[in-house]
């Protein structure tokens, strides 16, 4: 462990802590969002907002109906709906710990066939997001989603089939090498007798094998709870998922000695996720300079936090859509079942240009080719959101805490600077200048193409 680094609670909940907290746990943040942050105490903030548990929200109307068909529009309808949920999200961190599961415990939607059961899988994640993990495990290894996705539905007495075994070993819950091939037979014996009908699924005794099994140096008459038992008590399963924690939200590249503290909360709290979470969100580690704007946002949240930066409440979706899937992260249908590496797998001669098309566009008020979009931001009136608008040095310090993470250079902000007066002298920068609109578009373009731009 790093000196001076650990689960302990920062000494200093100020404006860089508030910043980091909020571009890790949302898809975006204002200038307000900070202000309403720092109104309260860390604990109060962390465990009353970005840790509450909220309403249900409403679904699609098509989900109760399994016979529903156009699949691939129902897919495109669901994404828009969880972006929506990412939109409108507040404080909560409950959007972002969804993807997270969802790239964690993954389906596919082509395999699975019916968006409905991408829908009710979805709702599990989210009614579920910060509860238990082994709980959680258990409940989507008889998943409808997860049962089609993993052949646990062919998977029967006699004819044991081990891909959702082998997985659920593998890459769900302990990792390659704390497991044997045996353990996967006989963890497969052990979930048989499931099926799916529509967008549910259903225990069937007949399929079920009742034999003896032996599982990681346990014997018994194991069925699919079991399995996950005899998992979770092993010493390893915590730390696999509190490394997964570490390399989604704080870096790509774990501390195995934090991952070890992490995971050892994690075990005395019997696997609930929400007190680890909270220690984590408030550690002296998680707010160490080091960390703070080392992570690379994922399209997702990329394009997402640039709607909720510019408070735009009603996008486009379908443009989203399309934007999130060329930058190659496609909702409800990752590339397979180890789900988006992530990190700087998203940045690459393709995706890069495209992340600077996407921002301009959102500025400029048009899709590439030209069309209008369905909303525009006037960039005045954005502008004057901030108290420190008519003053040009001010106004790029406080523009640059909400988009850009990473602490700026002075020849950054000399950049943004003169980017932003466009040839004009300090003192001669005003909003109500008739010039102004243009010269917010080319500094809000150039604040956005900037390397530090791509990291939270």
């Amino acid at each position: 462990m790093r000196t001076g680094y650990s689960l302990n609670k920062i000494n200093d909940w100020d404006e860089k802590a508030a910043i980091h907290i909020l571009s890790r746990t949302l898809f975006g943040y204002t200038r307000q969002d900070i202000d309403f942050a720092l109104s309260m105490s860390l604990d109060e903030f962390v465990d009353n907002h970005l840790l509450a548990n909220k309403p249900e929200p409403t679904p699609p109307f098509w989900v109760y109906d399994p016979s529903s068909d156009n699949s691939t529009e129902r897919t495109r309808e669901l994404t828009y709906w969880w972006y929506d949920q990412m939109i409108r999200q507040g404080y909560s961190f409950r959007e972002k710990m969804v993807l997270f599961w969802h790239n964690h415990f993954v389906s596919e939607v082509d395999k699975v066939a019916l968006p409905q059961r991408m829908y009710w899988q979805n709702k599990l994640f989210r009614d579920n997001v910060f509860g238990n993990i082994r709980e959680l495990t258990k409940k989507i290894s008889i998943d409808p989603a997860m049962l089609i996705y993993l052949d646990g539905n062919k998977n029967r007495k006699g004819a044991p089939n081990e891909n959702y075994g082998r997985e659920l070993m593998e890459l769900f819950t302990m990792g390659i090498g704390n497991y044997t091939e045996t353990d996967i037979r006989e963890a497969a014996r052990a979930l048989t007798g499931w099926r799916v009908d529509g967008v549910t699924s259903y225990f069937d005794e007949e399929r079920f094998d009742d034999g003896l099994k032996t599982i990681l140096g346990e014997t018994g008459n194991f069925g699919y709870e079991d399995v996950v038992d005899i998992i979770f008590r092993q010493e390893v399963t915590a730390k696999y998922f509190c490394r997964e924690l570490y390399k989604e939200f704080i870096y790509i590249t774990p501390d195995e000695n934090f991952v070890n503290e992490l995971a050892g909360a994690l075990r005395q709290n019997n696997y609930e996720l929400k007190p680890v979470l909270s220690l984590l969100l408030k550690s002296s580690y998680f707010h160490s300079e080091e960390i703070r704007g080392s992570k690379i946002k994922n399209p997702v949240e990329f394009v997402v936090q640039v709607m909720r930066q510019f408070n735009i409440t009603t996008p486009d979706y379908n443009y989203m859509r399309q934007v999130v899937e060329g930058l190659e992260q496609k909702l409800f249908d990752p590339p397979n079942v180890s789900g988006w590496d992530g990190d700087k797998r998203w940045i690459n001669t393709t995706t890069l240009p495209a992340r600077n098309i996407f921002t301009d566009s959102v500025i400029r008020g048009e899709r590439p080719g030209g069309s209008e979009l369905t909303f525009k931001v006037k960039l005045v009136d954005y502008a004057r959101t901030y108290p420190s608008s008519e003053s040009a040095e001010s106004f790029i310090s406080d523009i640059a805490k909400i988009f850009i993470q990473f602490p700026l250079s002075d020849t950054r902000k000399t950049y943004l600077l003169n980017t932003l007066l466009d040839g004009a002298a300090v003192y001669d920068w005003s909003t109500f200048n008739q010039l102004a609109e243009n010269r917010l578009e080319l500094f809000f373009k150039a604040l956005s193409r900037l390397p530090e731009y791509q990291l939270s």
